[in-house]
Formats: structure tokens, C-alpha cells, sequence
């Protein structure tokens, strides 16, 4: 009992934490929205979920739950890290750590602890949600019948699996130290997509009767939904039906075909198959508990090695000395050093690449240049605004008089400068070509830094303006117009120059509360 009483108390310290941070509340407020999205009219033009021949289910409890339930593995897979993870860190940071190690706990039990506290802040979201859907199928009035077990158990069979391995993969991330910050976001990113592109690689690959008729499936369950639809289906029609589904897809001309869908009920080797995500995420949970020690040992020596690279870069001050002219110069050029004195070698290394790919490269890598640029300085962007909270030196630093303004109008001019001098080589390519293109990147550049120092402002944290960079980015390589330059560019200008608006706006509500906080 005892131990289960220390169990369930970091398990209400987390939540309690959690859930008075305003990002837990806009997570929360999105999803309630998305939610109410994923269900158009009958009317609508288009259809969140449908199978491969552009049907869709009745508006009832169980296909509102399968619908939720495939969406929310989706979205919180990914947003829930960036929501949960930092906990362990915050423990070493504060050297908590030290008083916990002292208890009678075991170092795999604290470490499920936070798992549990991760999944019970991820299962808070999706319950809302839920909700949410039994009054949309109220409002919907396509089928009022409500059934709450068949509602819930599609969340219990693909979300709960996927969501536990996302908890797992939060804990590895926190106790690695070199993915702590900014970098395990970006990886974590490109493993969540690659997660997903190997399920979708599975699900066309006609041959792999294991996949399509066996028990296996990926995290986030779309294997398994994917197969239940065509079993059902089948046995629905009595024909052959088609293999998959889409997301988002625009819907039939006219009243789109509909299915009834009013209970579930999936093999028990599925059912089986999904429980092992469970299982091998606390597995895993367990196994990092080895790591623990010299994880907390890791991170004060971290701190250490990040306060001395300043004495790698000597040459900075003969560069930017000469600059440091008045109160605006000597604040610019203090934070440009500080900003830079931290950058490794492999940085540097990388910037020369961008540049080449600037200069040289053809006009579809020339893109990926410029993508690179901007997203060199990803962990700046938002944690300079976050600097005297990390530090804890806003005690000191806002004692000046003036200092609120003045060093936020500093940190988004070097913010902004430090974008336009890593992308430099293509912005003077794009205005010797077009002049509208020049100019769009230069009102990126300040977008890119308005949105960084705002959304850190909001939040209190980088982690959800570094998600939103890395996605617009990646998104830009696949099609979409988010930086577009060539004919797109008057677009590109005008959205992101209207965008400027409201960041500010955003931002000088924010930062003078954060302020005071600090």
C-alpha cells in the first residue's frame, strides 16, 4: 500500500503540473475542435475517414469511436510527445531526482510512474473527445443510439497501444541527453513519419497476406483498422472488397455512400496483437531504469560543457565589437554572441552545406537550402524568449529600466537578422531572379522569428513552435505552398506578412506576463 500510495502521488503531481501549463489547454482546445471536424455533414465536400471506395460509415457510437480512435492515434502519437515529455528532465534539472533516489521507490517504478502519468494525461484528451463525439452524433442525428462500449472500444484497441509506446518513447527521450532538447523533437518527428510511411508501405504491398491476414500491425493500429474494414466489409456485401482508406479525402458527388457500422467486434489474435504494444512499451520503460543514474549524472555534466563554448569562438568579438555602438547595439550584439557561442562544429559544417545548396543547386534543391537555413537556428527561435526562465536570472535582468521592451524588440532583430544571414546566398538569388520571391523570403524570415518568440512566449516552452516549424518544413519538401517561392511567391508574401499580425499581437500579450513570471 505504501508503495502504491507513492505510485499514485507522483501520479497526481504530474497531472496537477501538466494540466496548469497553457499548452495542455490548446492541446486540449484543438482536439476538442478537430473533433467536431472529423465528422462533416452529409453535404459536406469532403469526409475524414473513408474506405477505399469513398464510403463511410453512419454517424453511430461505433463508428464515431473507430473514427476518433484512428485519428487521435494519429495525433497525439505525435503532439502527445511534445505535450508530455520533459518531465524527467525537469526532476534532474531541479535535482528532485536526488530526494526521489532517496525514498524506498525503485528506480523502474518511479520510471512507470511517469509513464502512467504520461498515458493518464494522453487518456484525459481522448475521453474529452469522446464526449465530444456522442454530441456530435446527438447533433449529426444520423443514428442517436447510444452505445458507450462500442464508442470506447475502438480508443482501448488503437489509441491506448499507440499512445503507450509514444509515453515509452518520452521517457527514452528524456533520459538520453543529446536528445533532450531541440534535437529528440526533430528526430522524434522524422520517426514518427517514418513509423507511419512503413504502415502505409505495408498496407499497399498486395503480397503481404501476413500483415493482411495475420495479427500483426504497426503502433498507431492502421494495419489492423485497415483489415477489420475489409473483413467487416466483405462480410457486409458477401463481394470482393477493396484493400485501405484515406484520410481527408474529398467526398463522393452527391449524398456519399454510407454503411451501417453499429458494433465491433475484432479477432481475439488482433486483440492480442495490441496488447503486446502495451506490454513491450512498459517493457521498455523498465529497461531504461538502468539508465537512470547516469542519465542525472549526464545532465549536470551537459550544463558544464554548454558554458564553456564560448572560449571556441574568440573570433566573434573582433567581429562584433565593432557593432556594439549604443544601449540597442551592446544588447544586440551580446545576445548574437551568446547566441552563437553555442554552436558546435557539425553546425557550422551544416551552414556550409546550405549555403552551397543556396548558390548552386537547381531550383528544387535549391528549396531544401533554404529550408535548411531556417532551420538551423530552430533551438534559438523560441528558447530565447524562454532564456531568464531557464537561467533563472530574470530576477536580475528586469530590474532595468525599460527592459521589457527593449529586449524583446532586440531578440526579434537578431532573431531575424541571424535568418537572413544564414539564407542569405539564396534571398540575393531569389531578388536577382524576382524580386517578389527576395521579398518573400525576407517577410519568412521575419514570420519565422515572430511566430518563435510568440508561441515560446505563450506556451512557456520551444517544444510546440520547434513541432510547428519541422512539420511546416518537412510538409513544404512534400508539395504543399507553405514556402513557395516562383509563381507561388505573391502568396507566400501575403500569408505570411498577414501572419505577422497577430504573432505580434500574441506576443505582446504574452511576454510581458512571462516577464513577471521570471
Amino acid at each position: 500500500m505504501i508503495a502504491l500510495h507513492r505510485f499514485l502521488a507522483i501520479l497526481l503531481a504530474d497531472l496537477r503540473e501538466r494540466t496548469r501549463t497553457p499548452r495542455f489547454w490548446v492541446v486540449l482546445a484543438g482536439m476538442v475542435l478537430a473533433t467536431w471536424y472529423c465528422f462533416p455533414g452529409a453535404d459536406s465536400s469532403y469526409a475524414i475517414l473513408s474506405l477505399a471506395h469513398g464510403e463511410r460509415g453512419i454517424y453511430s457510437s461505433a463508428w464515431i469511436g473507430m473514427v476518433l480512435a484512428m485519428a487521435y492515434s494519429l495525433m497525439l502519437s505525435l503532439g502527445g510527445f511534445y505535450l508530455v515529455r520533459g518531465t524527467l528532465v525537469r526532476d534532474i534539472d531541479t535535482r528532485v531526482w536526488q530526494l526521489l533516489v532517496a525514498t524506498p521507490m525503485t528506480r523502474g517504478a518511479f520510471l512507470l510512474a511517469k509513464w502512467a502519468s504520461h498515458m493518464l494525461v494522453l487518456g484525459l484528451i481522448v475521453v474529452i473527445g469522446l464526449v465530444v463525439g456522442l454530441v456530435v452524433q446527438w447533433l449529426r442525428a444520423e443514428d442517436r443510439h447510444i452505445d458507450v462500449i462500442e464508442l470506447v472500444k475502438p480508443a482501448l484497441l488503437l489509441s491506448l497501444p499507440a499512445l503507450a509506446v509514444t509515453s515509452m518513447l518520452a521517457i527514452w527521450f528524456d533520459l538520453l541527453p543529446w536528445l533532450r532538447r531541440t534535437a529528440g523533437n526533430i528526430v522524434f518527428f522524422f520517426l514518427w513519419v517514418t513509423l507511419l510511411g512503413v504502415a502505409g508501405s505495408q498496407l499497399e504491398n498486395s503480397n503481404n497476406r501476413f500483415v493482411r491476414e495475420g495479427w500483426v500491425s504497426d503502433p498507431d493500429g492502421m494495419v489492423m483498422a485497415s483489415r477489420e474494414f475489409h473483413r467487416v466489409r466483405v462480410e457486409q456485401t458477401g463481394k470482393p472488397q477493396g484493400f485501405g482508406f484515406s484520410f481527408g479525402s474529398p467526398a463522393r458527388v452527391g449524398r456519399p455512400l454510407q454503411f451501417e457500422w453499429k458494433s465491433w467486434t475484432p479477432p481475439v489474435p488482433d486483440i492480442f496483437g495490441r496488447a503486446l504494444w502495451v506490454l513491450l512499451s512498459m517493457i521498455g520503460v523498465l529497461a531504461s531504469s538502468r539508465l537512470l543514474d547516469w542519465s542525472a549524472a549526464r545532465g549536470s555534466i551537459a550544463a558544464r560543457q554548454r558554458t564553456q563554448t564560448g572560449l571556441r569562438l574568440r573570433w566573434l568579438d573582433r567581429l562584433l565589437d565593432p557593432l556594439a555602438r549604443g544601449a540597442f547595439g551592446r544588447l544586440a550584439v551580446a545576445e548574437l554572441k551568446l547566441s552563437l557561442r553555442q554552436r558546435r562544429l557539425w553546425w557550422w559544417l551544416v551552414l556550409l552545406v546550405a549555403f552551397g545548396l543556396q548558390a548552386f543547386a537547381s531550383a528544387d534543391v535549391f528549396r531544401i537550402g533554404m529550408l535548411l537555413a531556417w532551420l538551423l537556428p530552430l533551438d534559438l527561435l523560441a528558447r530565447s524568449v524562454l532564456r531568464e526562465q531557464e537561467h533563472g536570472t530574470g530576477a536580475l535582468v528586469f530590474t532595468a529600466p525599460d527592459i521589457v521592451g527593449r529586449l524583446l524588440s532586440t531578440r526579434f532583430v537578431v532573431n531575424f537578422c541571424l535568418l537572413l544571414a544564414l539564407s542569405s546566398p539564396g534571398t540575393i538569388r531569389l531578388f536577382a531572379q524576382d524580386p517578389i520571391s527576395g521579398i518573400a523570403a525576407l517577410v519568412i524570415a521575419a514570420s519565422i522569428a515572430s511566430w518563435g518568440l510568440c508561441l515560446g512566449a505563450l506556451f512557456g516552452n520551444a517544444r510546440p513552435f520547434e513541432l510547428v516549424l519541422v512539420a511546416a518544413a518537412y510538409l513544404s519538401t512534400q508539395g504543399m505552398t507553405i514556402f513557395e517561392f516562383g509563381p507561388g511567391a505573391p502568396t507566400t508574401l501575403l500569408w505570411h506578412g498577414i501572419g505577422l499580425l497577430p504573432a505580434w499581437l500574441a506576443l505582446a500579450w504574452a511576454w510581458p506576463r512571462l516577464a513577471r513570471l521570471k
